[in-house]
């Protein structure tokens, strides 16, 4: 029997809008967060229909910006349900102080987010500024996964970071979004695949990522089938990006699965499983805490 999916990438937004302020990164608010907001109570709803058992929450940094106070909330009232991922301005002078009081909170995770839905075809660039190494330095101490929303335009940098932390989970959400246009090899996407070197480097598969692998010479299991031969699929996280992602969680989890369907039933419990759990161990425990 296949082991009970865990999602690593979904998301949270409140209809108080007192208690919870928007402040959206970039000052414009995410068209998905003002379209199908989904509140804690319906993710546990959707979470319970899709047959999915635990989720990270990350933190729509495209609604709250750096409050991740809906986040802290929901993972204090559902701890068996949920762990969360922060984000933070990781350039501010008491960026260590902040990532502190979250972490204090009960988050297992942070995000650095420097391209997405509000910021269409840009990367920006200070992902491996050294400002931000104090945060890194504390996110290898306390061994904290960082997710990284980038393109494949910022892995010159991961490869900065990666060599200067090796100790800390690197999580690429969407695998960096690769050009998989030309089908196998996928010879467009060969920085990715450079990356497979460093253990420390985990990818994230997400809808954006089955909807490309239909594009061009594409097919989702030459391109899965390539990723896991490289990577392994130990180093492989399903995530939904629910609600950003269209479409119930059901039919989200559907489409992964049918994209992995080539995989092995051992490989693919890591991708919908045990991946996520070997980087949010409160998962397991059923604490929602590290």
């Amino acid at each position: 029997m296949p082991l009970s999916p865990i999602d690593t990438h979904t998301h949270v937004i409140s209809r108080d809008e007192t208690r919870y302020k928007r402040a959206p990164i970039g000052g414009h608010q995410s068209d998905w967060s003002k379209e199908r907001p989904v509140s804690v109570e319906q993710m546990i709803a959707a979470q319970d229909a899709a047959g999915v058992a635990k989720s990270v929450l990350v933190q729509a940094s495209t609604c709250y910006g750096h409050d991740n106070s809906y986040v802290a909330d929901a993972v204090a009232a559902h701890p068996d349900r949920f762990t969360g991922v922060c984000s933070i301005d990781v350039l501010a002078p008491d960026a260590c102080a902040v990532l502190r009081q979250w972490l204090d909170k009960g988050f297992t995770g942070l995000r650095l987010f420097t391209t997405g839905s509000t910021m269409p075809g840009q990367q920006l660039g200070w992902l491996d500024d050294p400002k931000s190494f104090p945060v890194w330095e504390l996110a290898s101490e306390r061994r904290l996964p960082i997710c990284l929303q980038m393109t494949a335009k910022a892995i010159p940098q991961v490869v900065t970071l990666t060599t200067r932390f090796p100790k800390v989970p690197i999580i690429l959400d969407h695998f960096a979004r690769p050009s998989l246009e030309d089908g196998p090899p996928y010879v467009a996407a060969a920085s990715l695949w450079e990356l497979a070197r460093f253990e420390n480097i985990y990818l994230k598969a997400t809808p954006h990522n089955f909807l490309e692998a239909r594009r061009g010479k594409a097919t989702p299991e030459s391109f899965f089938s390539r990723a896991v031969a490289t990577f392994g699929a130990r180093r492989i996280a399903w995530g939904s990006n629910f609600p950003a992602a269209a479409g119930t969680l059901a039919a989200l989890l559907a489409e992964a699965r049918q994209a992995f369907a080539a995989l092995s039933a051992e490989e693919r419990d890591w991708v919908f499983t045990r991946t996520a759990l070997s980087l949010y161990p409160a998962l397991a425990d059923g604490s929602g805490r590290a």
